[in-house]
Protein backbone atom coordinates (compact mmCIF):
# COMPACT_ATOMS: atom_id res chain seq x y z
CA UNK A 1 0.00 0.00 0.00
CA UNK A 2 1.52 3.59 -0.84
CA UNK A 3 -0.27 6.93 -0.26
CA UNK A 4 -1.12 8.47 -3.53
CA UNK A 5 0.24 11.64 -2.30
CA UNK A 6 3.85 10.37 -2.13
CA UNK A 7 5.64 12.91 -2.84
CA UNK A 8 9.76 11.85 -2.79
CA UNK A 9 10.57 15.27 -2.31
CA UNK A 10 9.38 15.72 1.41
CA UNK A 11 11.60 15.50 4.08
CA UNK A 12 12.09 12.93 6.42
CA UNK A 13 10.63 13.88 9.27
CA UNK A 14 7.62 14.93 7.22
CA UNK A 15 7.36 11.46 5.52
CA UNK A 16 7.52 10.17 9.17
CA UNK A 17 4.31 11.47 9.72
CA UNK A 18 2.26 10.98 6.78
CA UNK A 19 3.94 8.40 4.01
CA UNK A 20 1.83 5.25 3.61
CA UNK A 21 -1.38 6.76 5.02
CA UNK A 22 -4.80 6.06 4.03
CA UNK A 23 -8.15 7.22 5.55
CA UNK A 24 -11.59 4.95 5.98
CA UNK A 25 -14.73 6.86 4.85
CA UNK A 26 -14.94 7.86 8.69
CA UNK A 27 -12.20 10.55 7.66
CA UNK A 28 -9.83 10.18 10.85
CA UNK A 29 -6.95 12.27 11.40
CA UNK A 30 -5.14 9.22 13.34
CA UNK A 31 -4.25 6.21 11.51
CA UNK A 32 -6.70 3.58 11.93
CA UNK A 33 -6.53 0.57 14.22
CA UNK A 34 -7.88 -2.76 11.62
CA UNK A 35 -7.97 -5.20 14.66
CA UNK A 36 -9.24 -8.08 12.57
CA UNK A 37 -8.27 -11.43 11.46
CA UNK A 38 -9.86 -12.00 8.29
CA UNK A 39 -11.94 -10.32 5.81
CA UNK A 40 -15.66 -10.03 3.89
CA UNK A 41 -15.62 -10.91 0.33
CA UNK A 42 -18.60 -9.80 -1.78
CA UNK A 43 -18.64 -12.99 -3.60
CA UNK A 44 -16.64 -16.60 -4.10
CA UNK A 45 -15.86 -14.93 -7.77
CA UNK A 46 -13.80 -12.36 -5.17
CA UNK A 47 -12.55 -15.05 -2.65
CA UNK A 48 -10.82 -16.92 -5.63
CA UNK A 49 -8.91 -13.51 -6.78
CA UNK A 50 -7.99 -12.74 -4.14
CA UNK A 51 -6.21 -15.96 -3.20
CA UNK A 52 -4.91 -16.17 -7.13
CA UNK A 53 -3.65 -12.07 -6.52
CA UNK A 54 -5.68 -10.99 -9.51
CA UNK A 55 -7.00 -8.69 -7.02
CA UNK A 56 -5.23 -7.43 -4.54
CA UNK A 57 -7.41 -6.77 -1.42
CA UNK A 58 -6.85 -8.66 1.88
CA UNK A 59 -7.06 -11.65 2.97
CA UNK A 60 -6.26 -12.90 6.55
CA UNK A 61 -3.96 -11.24 8.86
CA UNK A 62 -1.58 -13.68 8.53
CA UNK A 63 -0.68 -12.31 4.96
CA UNK A 64 -1.57 -8.63 5.28
CA UNK A 65 -3.64 -6.05 7.41
CA UNK A 66 -4.44 -2.54 6.25
CA UNK A 67 -2.39 -0.92 9.64
CA UNK A 68 0.58 -3.06 8.95
CA UNK A 69 0.34 -2.35 5.43
CA UNK A 70 0.59 1.65 6.50
CA UNK A 71 3.34 0.58 8.64
CA UNK A 72 5.55 -0.42 6.38
CA UNK A 73 4.63 1.51 3.55
CA UNK A 74 6.06 4.58 6.08
CA UNK A 75 9.11 2.39 6.57
CA UNK A 76 10.12 1.91 3.17
CA UNK A 77 9.84 5.69 2.62
CA UNK A 78 12.29 5.95 5.62
CA UNK A 79 14.24 3.46 4.46
CA UNK A 80 14.29 4.53 0.25
CA UNK A 81 13.03 1.23 -0.09
CA UNK A 82 11.17 -0.89 -3.11
CA UNK A 83 9.28 -2.85 -0.79
CA UNK A 84 9.16 -4.04 3.14
CA UNK A 85 7.56 -7.03 5.32
CA UNK A 86 6.81 -6.43 8.68
CA UNK A 87 7.30 -9.25 11.23
CA UNK A 88 6.25 -10.06 15.05
CA UNK A 89 9.88 -9.34 16.55
CA UNK A 90 13.10 -8.16 15.12
CA UNK A 91 14.68 -11.77 15.16
CA UNK A 92 11.33 -13.00 13.17
CA UNK A 93 12.66 -10.32 10.65
CA UNK A 94 16.82 -11.83 10.61
CA UNK A 95 15.61 -15.06 10.65
CA UNK A 96 13.06 -14.95 7.70
CA UNK A 97 15.41 -12.36 5.67
CA UNK A 98 18.30 -15.49 6.12
CA UNK A 99 16.39 -18.61 6.09
CA UNK A 100 14.18 -17.63 3.01
CA UNK A 101 17.30 -17.10 0.94
CA UNK A 102 18.72 -20.80 1.67
CA UNK A 103 18.33 -24.35 0.66
CA UNK A 104 20.51 -27.72 2.41
CA UNK A 105 23.82 -27.18 1.17
CA UNK A 106 24.06 -23.23 0.70
CA UNK A 107 26.84 -21.36 3.00
CA UNK A 108 26.39 -18.67 4.69
CA UNK A 109 28.99 -15.97 6.25
CA UNK A 110 28.36 -13.78 9.29
CA UNK A 111 30.47 -11.40 11.14
CA UNK A 112 32.02 -12.75 13.99
CA UNK A 113 30.54 -9.63 16.54
CA UNK A 114 26.79 -9.87 16.09
CA UNK A 115 23.92 -10.03 19.07
CA UNK A 116 23.46 -13.69 20.89
CA UNK A 117 20.11 -14.83 19.19
CA UNK A 118 21.66 -13.81 15.62
CA UNK A 119 24.91 -15.33 16.28
CA UNK A 120 22.41 -18.82 17.25
CA UNK A 121 20.32 -18.44 13.85
CA UNK A 122 23.51 -18.31 11.93
CA UNK A 123 26.24 -20.23 13.93
CA UNK A 124 23.28 -23.14 15.05
CA UNK A 125 20.10 -22.72 13.90
CA UNK A 126 20.76 -22.77 9.77
CA UNK A 127 23.42 -25.78 9.78
CA UNK A 128 20.68 -28.18 11.37
CA UNK A 129 18.97 -27.90 8.28
CA UNK A 130 22.15 -28.22 5.97
CA UNK A 131 23.30 -24.38 5.47
CA UNK A 132 26.95 -24.22 6.52
CA UNK A 133 28.45 -21.16 8.40
CA UNK A 134 31.35 -19.04 8.44
CA UNK A 135 32.47 -16.31 11.10
CA UNK A 136 34.79 -13.52 9.84
CA UNK A 137 35.91 -10.42 11.91
CA UNK A 138 33.53 -8.14 10.16
CA UNK A 139 36.50 -5.37 9.75
CA UNK A 140 38.70 -7.44 7.54
CA UNK A 141 37.75 -7.17 4.14
CA UNK A 142 40.04 -10.02 3.18
CA UNK A 143 38.51 -12.36 5.69
CA UNK A 144 35.12 -11.91 3.95
CA UNK A 145 36.52 -12.46 0.66
CA UNK A 146 38.61 -16.25 1.81
CA UNK A 147 35.23 -17.23 3.27
CA UNK A 148 33.60 -17.25 0.48
CA UNK A 149 32.66 -20.62 -1.59
CA UNK A 150 31.25 -21.77 -4.85
CA UNK A 151 28.10 -22.19 -2.75
CA UNK A 152 27.98 -19.25 -0.76
CA UNK A 153 24.55 -17.58 -0.99
CA UNK A 154 24.22 -14.63 1.54
CA UNK A 155 26.50 -12.46 4.38
CA UNK A 156 25.04 -10.99 7.43
CA UNK A 157 26.68 -8.41 9.86
CA UNK A 158 25.59 -5.71 12.17
CA UNK A 159 26.79 -2.28 11.63
CA UNK A 160 28.27 -1.22 14.36
CA UNK A 161 27.94 -4.58 16.37
CA UNK A 162 25.92 -5.47 18.95
CA UNK A 163 27.50 -4.59 21.89
CA UNK A 164 30.92 -3.29 21.18
CA UNK A 165 30.10 -1.03 18.28
CA UNK A 166 32.43 -1.97 15.75
CA UNK A 167 32.22 -1.12 12.49
CA UNK A 168 31.56 -3.22 8.90
CA UNK A 169 32.74 -1.38 6.34
CA UNK A 170 29.09 -2.39 4.10
CA UNK A 171 29.83 -1.02 0.85
CA UNK A 172 33.53 -2.98 0.98
CA UNK A 173 31.64 -5.81 1.78
CA UNK A 174 28.59 -5.06 -0.50
CA UNK A 175 31.34 -5.39 -3.27
CA UNK A 176 32.68 -9.23 -2.54
CA UNK A 177 29.43 -10.23 -2.26
CA UNK A 178 28.64 -9.55 -5.62
CA UNK A 179 31.64 -10.67 -6.85
CA UNK A 180 30.63 -14.07 -5.56
CA UNK A 181 27.49 -13.82 -6.60
CA UNK A 182 25.88 -13.91 -3.02
CA UNK A 183 23.41 -10.97 -1.17
CA UNK A 184 24.09 -9.14 1.72
CA UNK A 185 21.94 -8.69 5.06
CA UNK A 186 22.80 -5.75 7.06
CA UNK A 187 21.26 -5.55 10.70
CA UNK A 188 21.33 -1.83 11.26
CA UNK A 189 19.23 -1.31 14.54
CA UNK A 190 22.31 0.82 16.52
CA UNK A 191 22.49 3.11 13.74
CA UNK A 192 19.00 3.57 12.90
CA UNK A 193 17.44 4.79 8.91
CA UNK A 194 18.65 8.37 10.22
CA UNK A 195 22.63 7.85 10.29
CA UNK A 196 23.22 4.97 8.16
CA UNK A 197 21.53 3.36 4.44
CA UNK A 198 22.82 0.23 4.08
CA UNK A 199 20.59 -0.04 0.75
CA UNK A 200 22.60 2.90 -0.68
CA UNK A 201 26.10 1.45 0.45
CA UNK A 202 25.16 -1.66 -1.72
CA UNK A 203 23.05 -4.01 0.73
CA UNK A 204 20.12 -5.97 -0.40
CA UNK A 205 18.56 -5.76 2.37
CA UNK A 206 18.32 -4.35 6.06
CA UNK A 207 16.18 -5.71 8.90
CA UNK A 208 15.67 -3.70 12.03
CA UNK A 209 13.58 -5.09 15.09
CA UNK A 210 11.34 -2.44 15.52
CA UNK A 211 11.08 -3.14 19.20
CA UNK A 212 14.09 -0.73 19.93
CA UNK A 213 14.58 2.75 18.60
CA UNK A 214 11.52 2.66 16.02
CA UNK A 215 9.03 1.96 19.00
CA UNK A 216 11.76 3.59 21.56
CA UNK A 217 9.09 3.59 24.42
CA UNK A 218 9.57 -0.03 25.74
CA UNK A 219 6.15 -1.15 25.00
CA UNK A 220 6.04 -3.81 21.96
CA UNK A 221 7.50 -5.83 19.62
CA UNK A 222 8.43 -5.65 16.42
CA UNK A 223 10.78 -6.58 13.31
CA UNK A 224 11.04 -5.14 9.90
CA UNK A 225 12.12 -6.47 6.24
CA UNK A 226 13.08 -4.27 3.46
CA UNK A 227 14.33 -4.83 0.16
CA UNK A 228 13.73 -4.28 -3.51
CA UNK A 229 10.36 -5.60 -3.97
CA UNK A 230 12.18 -9.05 -6.28
CA UNK A 231 13.95 -9.75 -3.43
CA UNK A 232 11.22 -9.68 -1.09
CA UNK A 233 8.75 -11.80 -3.52
CA UNK A 234 11.32 -14.21 -3.77
CA UNK A 235 13.08 -14.89 -0.73
CA UNK A 236 10.58 -13.18 2.01
CA UNK A 237 6.75 -13.20 0.54
CA UNK A 238 6.08 -16.91 0.96
CA UNK A 239 8.47 -17.69 3.51
CA UNK A 240 6.20 -15.80 5.85
CA UNK A 241 2.64 -15.86 4.87
CA UNK A 242 3.68 -19.89 4.75
CA UNK A 243 5.74 -20.07 8.32
CA UNK A 244 3.16 -17.50 10.21
CA UNK A 245 5.29 -14.71 12.17
CA UNK A 246 3.14 -12.27 11.32
CA UNK A 247 2.87 -8.75 13.57
CA UNK A 248 0.27 -7.18 15.25
CA UNK A 249 -1.90 -4.81 13.80
CA UNK A 250 -2.55 -3.42 17.30
CA UNK A 251 1.76 -3.04 17.16
CA UNK A 252 1.82 -1.95 13.77
CA UNK A 253 -0.28 1.21 15.01
CA UNK A 254 1.40 1.67 17.95
CA UNK A 255 4.98 1.50 15.49
CA UNK A 256 3.31 4.11 13.42
CA UNK A 257 2.77 6.14 15.99
CA UNK A 258 6.48 6.02 17.15
CA UNK A 259 7.60 6.70 13.64
CA UNK A 260 6.36 10.47 13.70
CA UNK A 261 8.62 11.44 16.37
CA UNK A 262 11.95 8.94 15.65
CA UNK A 263 13.87 12.08 14.45
CA UNK A 264 13.22 13.73 17.73
CA UNK A 265 14.08 11.11 19.55
CA UNK A 266 16.96 10.07 18.56
CA UNK A 267 18.71 12.91 17.31
CA UNK A 268 18.02 13.76 21.31
CA UNK A 269 19.41 10.74 22.74
CA UNK A 270 22.27 10.88 19.88
CA UNK A 271 22.88 14.50 21.34
CA UNK A 272 23.33 13.59 25.29
CA UNK A 273 25.16 10.23 24.36
CA UNK A 274 27.95 12.22 22.63
CA UNK A 275 27.84 14.69 26.10
CA UNK A 276 28.05 11.45 28.24
CA UNK A 277 30.49 9.75 26.63
CA UNK A 278 32.99 12.91 26.36
CA UNK A 279 32.77 13.12 29.76
CA UNK A 280 33.23 9.70 30.88
CA UNK A 281 36.04 8.97 28.94
CA UNK A 282 38.76 9.57 31.36
CA UNK A 283 36.90 8.79 33.87
CA UNK A 284 39.54 6.72 36.46
CA UNK A 285 36.43 4.44 36.61
CA UNK A 286 36.57 3.83 32.81
CA UNK A 287 39.14 1.34 31.42
CA UNK A 288 38.26 1.94 27.66
CA UNK A 289 35.17 3.77 26.18
CA UNK A 290 33.94 2.90 22.71
CA UNK A 291 31.72 5.55 20.78
CA UNK A 292 31.00 6.08 17.36
CA UNK A 293 31.31 9.90 17.59
CA UNK A 294 34.21 10.40 19.39
CA UNK A 295 37.43 10.46 17.12
CA UNK A 296 39.24 8.44 19.22
CA UNK A 297 36.99 5.43 17.77
CA UNK A 298 39.29 2.66 16.28
CA UNK A 299 37.44 3.22 13.12
CA UNK A 300 36.52 7.21 13.14
CA UNK A 301 37.52 7.29 9.49
CA UNK A 302 35.08 4.19 8.45
CA UNK A 303 32.43 6.29 10.88
CA UNK A 304 32.76 9.43 9.13
CA UNK A 305 32.84 7.78 5.58
CA UNK A 306 29.68 5.17 6.16
CA UNK A 307 27.32 7.21 9.06
CA UNK A 308 25.81 10.72 8.86
CA UNK A 309 25.51 10.73 12.89
CA UNK A 310 26.69 8.69 15.75
CA UNK A 311 24.56 6.43 17.89
CA UNK A 312 23.00 6.58 21.46
CA UNK A 313 24.47 3.60 22.09
CA UNK A 314 28.07 3.58 24.15
CA UNK A 315 30.33 0.41 25.20
CA UNK A 316 32.33 1.08 28.28
CA UNK A 317 34.78 -1.17 30.20
CA UNK A 318 34.70 -1.06 33.62
CA UNK A 319 37.71 -0.61 36.03
CA UNK A 320 37.80 -3.77 38.07
CA UNK A 321 36.14 -6.79 35.01
CA UNK A 322 33.45 -8.21 36.37
CA UNK A 323 33.17 -7.33 39.72
CA UNK A 324 33.53 -3.49 38.80
CA UNK A 325 30.71 -3.73 36.54
CA UNK A 326 28.67 -4.95 38.59
CA UNK A 327 29.15 -2.80 41.38
CA UNK A 328 28.70 -0.04 39.03
CA UNK A 329 25.66 -1.25 37.47
CA UNK A 330 24.21 -2.04 41.48
CA UNK A 331 24.83 1.60 42.31
CA UNK A 332 22.68 3.19 39.78
CA UNK A 333 19.44 4.94 40.29
CA UNK A 334 18.15 6.37 37.62
CA UNK A 335 20.05 4.37 34.18
CA UNK A 336 17.90 1.22 34.55
CA UNK A 337 19.41 -2.30 33.92
CA UNK A 338 17.42 -4.05 31.42
CA UNK A 339 18.48 -5.66 28.09
CA UNK A 340 16.57 -3.37 25.80
CA UNK A 341 17.87 -0.35 24.28
CA UNK A 342 17.05 2.83 21.88
CA UNK A 343 14.19 3.05 24.81
CA UNK A 344 12.85 6.97 26.11
CA UNK A 345 14.25 5.55 28.97
CA UNK A 346 18.24 5.06 29.55
CA UNK A 347 19.05 1.41 30.23
CA UNK A 348 22.37 -0.40 30.73
CA UNK A 349 23.44 -3.71 30.53
CA UNK A 350 26.21 -6.58 30.96
CA UNK A 351 26.22 -8.55 28.12
CA UNK A 352 28.71 -11.25 29.35
CA UNK A 353 26.14 -12.31 31.55
CA UNK A 354 22.79 -11.16 29.42
CA UNK A 355 22.74 -11.18 26.52
CA UNK A 356 26.27 -12.77 25.47
CA UNK A 357 26.23 -15.33 28.50
CA UNK A 358 25.68 -18.56 26.26
CA UNK A 359 28.90 -18.43 24.53
CA UNK A 360 32.51 -19.41 26.19
CA UNK A 361 34.66 -17.14 27.76
CA UNK A 362 37.25 -17.07 24.69
CA UNK A 363 34.15 -16.71 22.40
CA UNK A 364 33.04 -13.57 24.12
CA UNK A 365 37.00 -12.33 24.11
CA UNK A 366 36.87 -12.93 20.75
CA UNK A 367 34.17 -10.77 20.05
CA UNK A 368 35.89 -8.04 21.87
CA UNK A 369 33.23 -8.52 24.80
CA UNK A 370 35.01 -8.13 28.32
CA UNK A 371 34.14 -9.04 31.76
CA UNK A 372 34.10 -5.62 32.31
CA UNK A 373 31.81 -4.31 29.37
CA UNK A 374 28.60 -2.41 29.70
CA UNK A 375 26.78 -0.93 27.20
CA UNK A 376 24.52 2.18 27.74
CA UNK A 377 21.29 2.77 26.12
CA UNK A 378 20.86 6.31 26.22
CA UNK A 379 17.52 8.19 26.62
CA UNK A 380 15.42 11.42 26.84
CA UNK A 381 16.25 12.47 30.09
CA UNK A 382 18.41 15.27 30.77
CA UNK A 383 22.04 14.47 30.72
CA UNK A 384 23.07 16.64 33.40
CA UNK A 385 21.02 14.04 35.68
CA UNK A 386 22.11 11.25 33.77
CA UNK A 387 26.04 12.58 34.36
CA UNK A 388 25.54 12.70 37.44
CA UNK A 389 24.10 9.33 38.19
CA UNK A 390 26.60 7.66 36.28
CA UNK A 391 29.39 9.38 37.73
CA UNK A 392 28.16 8.41 41.14
CA UNK A 393 28.09 4.71 40.23
CA UNK A 394 31.33 5.29 38.97
CA UNK A 395 33.31 6.40 41.87
CA UNK A 396 31.68 3.25 43.77
CA UNK A 397 33.68 1.00 41.68
CA UNK A 398 37.01 1.58 43.56
CA UNK A 399 35.22 1.44 47.02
Amino acid sequence: MTDPLARPDRHLETRLVHEGSFRSEFGETSEALFLTQGHVYASAEQAERRFTGDDPGYQYARFSNPTVAMFEARMASLERAEAARATATGMAAVTAALVGQVRAGDHVVAARALFGSCRYVVEEFLPRFGVASTLVDGRDLAAWEKAVRPETKTFFLESPANPTLDLVDIAGVARIARQAGATLVVDNVFATALYQRPLELGADCVVYSATKHIDGQGRCLGGVILSSQDFIEKHVQTYLRQTGPAMSPFNAWVLLKSLETLPLRVERQTRSAGLIADRLADHPGVARLIYPGRPDHPQAELVRRQMTGASNLIAIEIVGGKAGAFRFLNALRLVLISNNLGDAKSLVTHPATTTHQRFKPEERTAMGIGEGLVRLSVGLEHPDDLLRDLEEALSAVSV
